[in-house]
């Protein structure tokens, strides 16, 4: 059933080319000023005016509106549609479009021309229509208080206030305005409550919440961040594509999906998730077989070597050896914990880009693999995602002094030399490992003056990697085990497993875990968790969550003997306490 239309002239309104559209869930209305469109719920609560500009810069010109149409209307299928012409400085025709049904609504702008696009703005704009008003960037006004952003980052701050900035992309590290990495991407989504914000970083406002989400075509996901730009009481929304997105004639951006009346903002996830399975725009969140060994505890080595580099004042990375390898797992045997999963992480290859395996370091991987293999236990590599070490920069993203950025899965030459590493790191005449935790996503190519081979950027060059490493894993082991940090519905076929990635240790541990898990199982409810459990702050930190980990997911064991910070032994009441939550979760 489609929303109500009501035009020319709404009751208690006496002035006519008045519009209302009167949803289940919501309702639009143009008032007096025809340049906003005003958001209320279904029990009337004012969410949001929106502007009905909208701005998309081209490399050689900004975009600007100098004039917003009247709406035309026509029916889609189960709801209606809004079409407003808007005059444009860089484009020979722009249109926003609204299209309204009963449980949400959602707007795009389409244009006319040709050019390089670097950024999309939907309803903000510079605005030179109104010559009372004056020119300048207008934009639209949010009536909510606090705004929610499903990618973590090391404020741990769960709401903020409509008025801070806020993102979700592919990019992140330790640095300040980029401390958001551990999670690339989360759902490209940002849930909105009338209520302010609380005081306590950990809490969420109260609901009702709105959901501001993306809605983007497969194949489409070009842009390397999703931005709420605010200013004092006003708001736009952007997409950035840095100049990579070509347009040759018609091009349309990804539409901004408005849903309402969630009860908080991971429901509001799950709703914004399942409203785009239902328009296949994501894979639908099926039931997978998986391998039973899939579920099974996991030793990751990286905290039990962050010990040892700790103690003698080195990398941990120079201890990624087969020697300690067997000194952390004999020393777990020991005491009764042995894991299902080994993952050998940062640094067993002799270059990231080649994954040749340092001989130095590991003289016979093949045969400690099999080895662990006929003990019943398998092995992950940790994969650093991105990095070109020792590979032809013809192969990669190069910035504008011809230096590599990063590897190029867009270039058919580098896919043929990433299955070729893949197949034979994994397959049965190369190491027959087990599969990858890949780790580093946050490092996807941004900037302006970068090249690459192929049209993919973005979101979408990301998904290219690893849509390459996950199908040829698979083609050289059918059971071979992804793991990464992307929630992201869009990305669920090309991983297995979600990694809550490293402890922020200058929060609270135990609410950011139980955060980023709830994110994850919005997202992505088909998908395994690894509960991840580094970098612990000290050994009761480190008890107090590996109580939780089994309601989280798959336990995950970094350490062997030491929590590396506060470089506190395990006592035998620990290794007892491991081996009793690690059979919890492999038991039916």
């Amino acid at each position: 059933m489609a929303p109500e239309i009501v035009l020319n002239c709404v009751p208690g309104e006496a002035k006519p080319d008045h519009l209302r559209i009167r949803a289940k869930a919501y309702s639009l209305s143009l008032g007096d000023d025809p340049l906003f469109l005003h958001v209320d719920d279904a029990a009337g609560r004012r969410w949001a005016d929106l502007f009905l500009g909208a701005a998309i810069d081209r490399r050689d010109e900004r975009g600007s509106t100098t004039r917003i149409g009247k709406p035309a209307i026509t029916q889609v299928a189960q709801g209606s549609r809004l079409t407003i012409a808007l005059s444009s400085s860089a484009w020979s025709a722009k249109r926003l479009v609204i299209d309204c049904f009963e449980d949400a609504f959602h707007a795009s702008v389409e244009v006319e021309g040709s050019g390089y696009i670097n950024e999309c703005r939907l309803f903000g704009s510079h605005y030179s229509g109104d010559p009372r008003r004056g020119t300048g960037f207008y934009r639209s006004a949010h009536h909510f208080r606090s705004l929610f952003n499903p990618e973590p980052s090391e404020l741990e701050r769960r709401c903020i206030a409509a008025d801070v900035p806020a993102a979700v992309d592919v990019v992140g590290t330790s640095l300040p305005g980029l401390r958001h990495w551990f999670f690339t991407p989360p759902p490209f989504c940002f849930g909105a409550s009338l209520n302010p914000p609380p005081t306590e970083l950990t809490s969420i406002s109260d609901g009702p919440w709105l959901t501001i989400g993306l809605a983007v075509a497969p194949g489409e996901h070009h842009f390397t961040s999703f931005s709420f730009d605010p200013l004092e009481d006003g708001f736009s929304l952007r997409l950035d594509y840095e100049g990579q997105q070509r347009v040759d004639g018609r091009w349309r951006s990804p539409a901004i999906l408005f849903s309402f009346e969630a009860a908080d903002p991971y429901q509001g996830i799950r709703q914004y998730v399942q409203w785009l399975e239902a328009a296949d725009l994501v894979p639908p969140a099926l039931e997978r077989i998986r391998p039973s060994w899939w579920r099974r505890p996991i030793f990751c080595g990286w905290g039990a070597q962050s010990h040892l580099g700790l103690l003698v004042n080195q990398p941990a990375d120079a201890f990624a050896t087969q020697e300690h390898y067997d000194g952390f797992l004999d020393h777990l045997a020991a005491r009764g914990v042995t894991p299902g999963t080994i993952i050998i992480d940062d640094r067993w290859q002799a270059a990231y880009g080649t994954s040749e395996v340092d001989p130095a370091k590991w003289p016979d991987m093949k045969g400690w693999i099999a080895r662990r293999h006929q003990a019943g236990q398998h092995v992950l590599l940790w994969w650093k995602a991105w990095d070109a070490q020792g590979l032809d920069p013809a192969l990669t993203v190069c910035d504008a002094s011809g230096q590599p950025v990063g590897v190029d899965p867009s270039n058919p030459a580098y896919e043929s030399r990433l299955r070729q590493i893949v197949a034979s790191l994994l397959g049965p005449d190369g190491l027959d490992a087990d599969g990858f935790k890949i780790d580093f996503t946050a490092r996807t190519p941004s900037g302006p003056g970068l090249s690459h081979h192929g049209d993919a950027w973005g979101a979408e060059l990301l998904y290219r990697l690893l849509a390459i490493i996950y199908s040829e894993a698979k083609r050289a082991k059918p059971d071979a085990l992804i793991i990464t940090h992307t929630p992201n519905p869009y990305f669920r076929t090309v991983t297995d497993m979600i990694r809550l990635n490293d402890v922020n240790t200058g929060q609270a541990v135990l609410p950011q875990m139980l955060h980023r898990a709830r994110v994850a199982q919005a997202a992505c409810p088909d998908l395994l968790i690894d509960s991840d459990n580094w970098q612990m702050p000290d050994r009761a930190t480190w008890r107090s969550y590996l109580g939780i980990q089994g309601r989280l997911g798959v336990p995950s064991l970094y350490y062997a003997s030491h929590v590396d910070l506060s470089r506190e032994s395990f006592e035998e009441g620990d290794y007892a306490a491991i081996a009793k939550v690690w059979k919890a979760a492999e038991s039916p």
